[in-house]
């Protein structure tokens, strides 16, 4: 904290500017232990059980545990392979991490929407069924104005600071946690009391479209009882160290408990043709069957605040995500602007206001919102699963604390594909929600990551009318003119350890490929300068000659490779660490990833 403060009080560096997020200065302030992080994607996961037993007894009818319990497996091969992926790269971004330290920009950017979209409809999702909770305490209730509220509320909690919301969302876990296993101690009592005869009913009838339909379909709509299992990944850098994979331990143990056993006692409490009339609160609805009304009250009460804290979730996770997405020039950096709290406001103001445009479009329709977050949730977990695969072919030395097998690998891609066609067939309407939503935000991303090219093409444009027009538009083109320049000026680093032509050659072509610059300074960190190969002038000379239109610098620094180096040489060359990169280390790494702020893996 001292050291952020410091930088603060530099010339030019005003508490809240935008250059202390693209200098890579964080504030490092109290980080989340297991029961945090565990509680702020918890509240999602563990809510899913609300909405999600009615869905897979609607597809799967009596087969709904059984979908469950497949879910759960699913989950738990995607816990080794989120955990090495996030071991290697303990970096905010989740499946964008992944993808943008192991191929290009544009295809991390896919995951990146597919996420940001997923996040809207989860936070949609909670924020209206917490409502339609506590419309069965209050039918006076209006849902979609209530809802709005509800977002409003938790995009300025999420404002004010993560470590103030991990305290309200550690509450709200352990409510729901004991609510959840008073139901079912207070339903087994109730069975026991009352007889099973519906449960043996609902066991006798036939399952929609037979077994087979019945299990693939449940199983594809119980997928959505994994939202909020990416979420922690989304917000690894503010957890302590080891912290990451308890917390996937964790939401798989919730998941693989609560879920089945929900769908199961919803079996030996209701008919089956009950079900979808009471899916908007069912859990509340088997309370006051098997408790009473004080029951149901409890539920709902709980219901309304774990899926608000699941929208807490969403508010983090995304927060996290678009934030490296900006410092990596993937949006405006206007986005980057923070306020006295050290938080990025505008980021979470504009998900706010996505999410409720989501809200509207969808008139808040559960199966709907359900279908659009499944599509973009489940394509999100198979784009991991692919960087995770590129991590293992690309990236073979970077250590990492454990390895997913490559059939675990694969398995979780094709469970997660079966998932994906069998939402797209059960729902293809929603597939136009879903292209709505992510086209544009494609199409965003693809205007920031050849905005040279469309500045040229204007400035093309604006020279061809100057010809008649240049006292007009004369100032016009200086304007472009200058914006390319800026942005080109923008220099980068590569860190290299020796002569090796092919790995500079590679850099170079990183460079060239996928950042808007024509500035590159090639780096060694030596204890001595006689330690420099002799060759690498040589090497460097040929490939300046080589690549005319783009400028190598090379710098010899005298010192110990290490994160203050790293530090020290961001704040003096003004280059962000993340526009820093390094080759693919062999043996055993003295510091991680995160610890260098932020470097990026090129080769």
């Amino acid at each position: 904290m001292a050291e952020v403060q410091e930088a603060l009080q530099q010339p030019g560096l005003e508490e809240g500017s935008e250059a202390d997020a693209k200098q890579g200065i964080k504030l490092k302030a109290h980080r989340l232990g297991q029961l945090s992080a565990t509680a702020i994607c918890g509240n999602d996961i563990t809510s899913s059980c609300l909405y999600v037993s009615a869905l897979a007894i609607i597809y799967a009818g009596k087969w709904a545990p059984v979908s469950l319990l497949m879910v759960a497996a699913v989950l738990y091969l995607y816990r080794s392979i989120y955990a090495e992926v996030v071991g290697a790269l303990p970096l905010n971004g989740g499946a964008y991490n992944a993808l943008l330290n192991t191929t290009s920009k544009s295809r991390a950017s896919i995951a990146a929407c597919l996420t940001i979209l997923s996040y809207m409809a989860t936070a949609v999702i909670s924020a209206s069924e917490a409502m339609h909770y506590v419309q069965s305490l209050w039918s006076g209730l209006p849902i979609i104005p209530a809802t709005i509220v509800l977002l409003a509320v938790f995009m300025v909690l999420t404002i004010v600071g993560i470590t103030e919301s991990a305290i309200v969302a550690v509450v709200i876990f352990i409510t729901h946690i004991v609510t959840l296993i008073l139901l079912i101690l207070v339903g087994v009592v109730f069975l026991f009391s009352n007889g099973m005869a519906t449960l043996f009913e609902n066991l006798q009838s036939s399952p929609p479209g037979g077994l087979t339909t019945a299990l693939v379909f449940g199983f594809a709509a119980a997928m959505l009882g994994v939202s909020g299992f990416e979420s922690s990944a989304n917000f690894v850098e503010e957890q302590d160290e080891g912290v990451f994979p308890k917390t996937l331990r964790n939401m798989w143990i919730a998941v693989t408990a609560f879920n089945p056993a929900m769908a199961f006692l919803a079996l030996a409490l209701i008919p089956i043709g009950e079900v979808a009339s009471r899916q908007e609160a069912l859990l509340s609805y088997m309370g006051a069957i098997s408790g009473g009304a004080w029951l149901s009250w409890l539920i709902s009460i709980d219901a309304a605040l774990v899926l608000s804290g699941a929208v807490l979730t969403s508010y983090v996770g995304v927060n996290g995500l678009i934030l490296r997405m900006t410092l990596d020039r993937c949006l405006p950096q206007t986005l980057l602007k923070t306020n006295r709290r050290h938080t990025f406001h505008r980021i979470i103001i504009v998900f706010f206001l996505l999410s409720v445009s989501v809200l509207l479009i969808t008139e808040g329709e559960l199966k709907a919102l359900a279908g659009v977050y499944t599509l973009s949730f489940l394509s999100v977990m198979a784009l991991f699963a692919l960087g995770n695969i590129l991590l293992k072919v690309k990236r073979t030395r970077l250590p990492r604390p454990s390895r997913a097998g490559w059939t675990t690998v694969i398995v979780g891609i094709i469970a997660v594909i079966v998932g994906l066609v069998g939402n797209a067939i059960m729902n293809p309407p929603y597939l136009r929600v879903f292209i709505n939503y992510f086209v544009p935000s494609m199409l965003i991303i693809a205007i920031m990551l050849t905005r040279i090219t469309l500045l040229k093409g204007c400035l093309f444009l604006v020279r061809i009318i100057s010809a008649s027009l240049y006292n007009l538009l004369g100032g016009v083109t200086d304007s472009i003119r200058h914006k390319i320049e800026q942005i080109n000026s923008q220099q980068v680093v590569f860190f290299t350890r020796g002569d090796n032509v092919a790995n500079l050659n590679n850099a170079v072509l990183y460079v060239r490929d996928n950042e808007h610059t024509n500035r590159v300074k090639i780096v060694t960190v030596v204890a001595d300068k006689k330690e420099v190969p002799d060759k690498l002038k040589d090497d460097l000379k040929f490939l300046s000659e080589t690549y005319p239109h783009i400028d190598i610098d090379f710098v010899i620094v005298e010192g110990t490779f290490s994160p203050d180096l790293i530090q020290d040489l961001s704040r003096k060359w003004d280059i962000p660490a993340n526009l820093m990169f390094i080759g693919s280390p062999g043996g055993k790494l003295v510091f991680s990833q995160a610890e260098l702020g932020g470097v990026r893996l090129v080769i």
